[in-house]
C-alpha cells in the first residue's frame, strides 16, 4: 500500500499564505482530510483548514501550538467525520523536506490521540520556502507504536496540476537519449514532472490507443489501461497497433504490446486490466492514478470519471466525437476536448453525458437493441460513424490539455475546453467556469469515500467480455 495527499487549487493558496509568513518565520496549521482509497494507494483529502486562533499557537522562529488548538481541531474533524492534518512550512527549505527530531516528536506525539478520536491516521504536511510540499501518514504499527509512512507524493489540483514527487520512492528519470528532442521542447524539470505522473486511460478504443501512445513516448513511466473489451473486425480501422490477427483478443492486452516497443522511459510499468470503470474493481483501480484520460462514449462511466474528478481530486481529461453522415456522405464533423476538475466545469454540465441515461445503462437497457432502435435517428447513442484522422485529432487534443495542465508554459495552464468544427475548418474555446449550482464542483470538491452513495455497481456486459 502506498500513499499520497492531494488538495484543491483554491484552499492550497490559501494554506500556503498562511504557512509562508512575510517576516519568514515558521508557522503551523491543522486541517481535515477524507480518504480516497484506491487498489494499492490511499490518498488524503485536504478538505478544510482550522485555522488557529489567538494564543493557540506561537510563532518565535520556529512555530509550536497549545493542546488547545488540537483538541478543537480534533473535534471538529469528529464532528465532520474525517482525519486530522498538521501542516507547518520550513520558509528557507527547497524540495522534499525531511523532518527535524522536533518535527518528528511533535507529529508522532499526536499520532495517537488523532486516531482514537477520528478513526483515521494522523497526516504530516510540510511546505517549503520554494512551495514544495512534503507528506506523510502514520498508522498504527503495534502497541503504542505509529510509525511514518512517507507519501509518494502530494498533488495540487486546480487550474493546473502541480505535484511534489518524493525522491526516495519517485526519483527523477535518469537522462534518456531517446528523449533529447521531447526534453529540449519544455526543459528537465517539466519532463520529470510528466514521467513521474501515473497516468489511467478508461477506454482503450479509437482515442484512448492514440493517447496511450503518445503517453509512452513521451516517457511517462506508469500507465494503467482499463477496457474489458475485445478487438473486433469493426474496429481494425481505428485501433492502433490491432491487425486481423488480434480480433477476439483484450484491447488492453493488444495495446499492452505495442506500448512497450514504443515506450521511452527506462523502465515503463504499463498495466492491462479488463474492468469497467463502473465496477468496484476498476474504479478503485481509477483511484490509484494521478491523471485520467476518460475514452468512453457511455454516460455511465462518465458519471463516474466525473465524480473522481472532483470527489477525489483527479483531473479528468475527457473529449468527444459527433460525426453526421448522409447518402450522399458527409455532413458535419465535430470533436472536443476538455479538462474535468475543481475550479473548471463537470461533464455533466458541459453535456458531456445525460444523466437521465446514466440509470437506464445501469439497468442494461443501453445494451438492448430494441431500446437503441426506439431512440430518435439522430440520438447520439445510435451514433457509429467514425475515422482513424478524427479520433487522431481528438486524441492530439486531449494530450494537448494534460501538457499544458502540467507544465503551464508561460504560466497558462487552463485555455478551457477546445472545440473543432471539420467541415468549417473552425477552432474555438470554450471558456465557461464552473456552475454556482453544480453539486460535483462545489458540494462533492475533495470528499472522497466520504459521500454516502454509490456509483458503481455490476456491469453484465463486462463480465460477459472477459468470460
Amino acid at each position: 500500500m502506498s500513499w499520497s495527499v492531494a488538495v484543491e487549487g483554491r484552499l492550497e493558496s490559501e494554506l500556503r499564505g498562511h504557512l509562508l509568513r512575510v517576516d519568514g518565520q515558521e508557522d503551523i496549521c491543522f486541517a481535515l482530510w477524507y480518504p480516497s482509497r484506491g487498489a494499492g494507494r490511499t490518498t488524503a483529502l485536504i478538505t478544510e483548514a482550522v485555522w488557529p486562533r489567538e494564543g493557540e499557537r506561537h510563532v518565535h522562529g520556529t512555530a509550536s501550538f497549545e493542546a488547545r488548538y488540537f483538541l478543537r481541531a480534533a473535534e471538529l474533524a469528529t464532528e465532520r467525520g474525517a482525519g486530522l492534518a498538521l501542516m507547518h512550512s520550513h520558509p528557507d527549505g527547497h524540495g522534499w523536506q525531511g523532518m527535524s527530531t522536533d518535527d518528528t516528536n511533535a507529529e508522532r506525539s499526536h499520532a495517537a490521540q488523532a486516531l482514537v478520536v477520528t478513526g483515521l491516521p494522523l497526516a504530516g504536511l510540510t511546505l517549503a520556502g520554494d512551495n514544495t510540499w512534503s507528506a506523510r501518514l502514520w498508522p498504527k504499527a503495534g502497541p503504542r507504536e505509529y510509525r511514518c509512512e512517507w507519501c509518494e507524493n502530494m498533488r495540487v489540483v486546480g487550474d493546473g496540476l502541480s505535484v511534489s514527487y518524493n525522491p526516495k520512492l519517485l526519483p527523477v528519470p535518469p537522462p534518456n537519449e531517446a528523449l533529447s528532442r521531447t526534453v529540449s521542447a519544455w526543459g528537465d524539470a517539466a519532463q520529470a514532472d510528466l514521467a513521474r505522473l501515473h497516468i489511467g486511460i478508461v477506454g482503450l478504443g479509437s482515442v484512448g490507443s492514440m493517447v496511450a501512445e503518445a503517453l509512452a513516448r513521451m516517457g511517462v513511466e506508469r500507465i494503467t489501461l482499463m477496457d474489458f473489451d475485445k478487438i473486433q473486425r469493426h474496429n481494425l480501422d481505428r485501433c492502433l497497433h490491432a491487425g486481423p490477427g488480434d480480433v477476439g483478443h483484450p484491447k488492453v492486452e493488444v495495446a499492452r504490446r505495442g506500448l512497450v516497443v514504443s515506450a521511452t522511459a527506462a523502465k515503463p510499468v504499463i498495466t492491462p486490466h479488463r474492468w469497467s470503470v463502473v465496477e468496484e474493481e476498476g474504479f478503485r483501480l481509477a483511484l490509484d492514478c494521478d491523471v485520467l484520460f476518460s475514452c468512453v462514449d457511455r454516460p455511465w462511466p462518465r458519471a463516474v470519471l466525473n465524480l473522481i474528478a472532483y470527489a477525489h481530486l483527479i483531473p479528468v481529461v475527457d473529449g468527444g466525437i459527433a460525426v453526421e453522415a448522409s447518402p450522399r456522405g458527409l455532413r458535419r464533423a465535430h470533436w472536443k476536448a476538455h479538462i474535468a476538475a475543481p475550479g473548471r466545469r463537470c461533464l455533466e454540465c458541459n453535456g458531456q453525458y445525460d444523466p437521465g441515461l446514466v440509470q437506464a445503462e445501469r439497468e442494461g437497457r443501453l445494451d438492448d437493441p430494441r431500446y437503441i432502435e426506439s431512440l430518435p435517428d439522430d440520438h447520439p447513442l445510435r451514433a457509429n460513424e467514425n475515422v482513424f484522422p478524427f479520433s487522431m485529432n481528438v486524441a492530439s487534443l486531449e494530450v494537448m490539455q494534460l501538457i499544458r495542465m502540467v507544465i503551464a508554459p508561460l504560466g497558462i495552464a487552463d485555455v478551457g475546453g477546445e472545440d473543432y468544427q471539420f467541415v468549417q475548418g473552425r477552432h474555438s474555446r470554450d471558456t465557461a467556469g464552473r456552475e454556482a449550482t453544480c453539486w460535483y464542483s462545489t458540494r462533492f470538491v475533495a470528499r472522497g469515500d466520504s459521500l454516502a452513495f454509490s456509483v458503481t455497481g455490476p456491469h453484465p456486459g463486462a463480465q460477459a467480455a472477459r468470460e
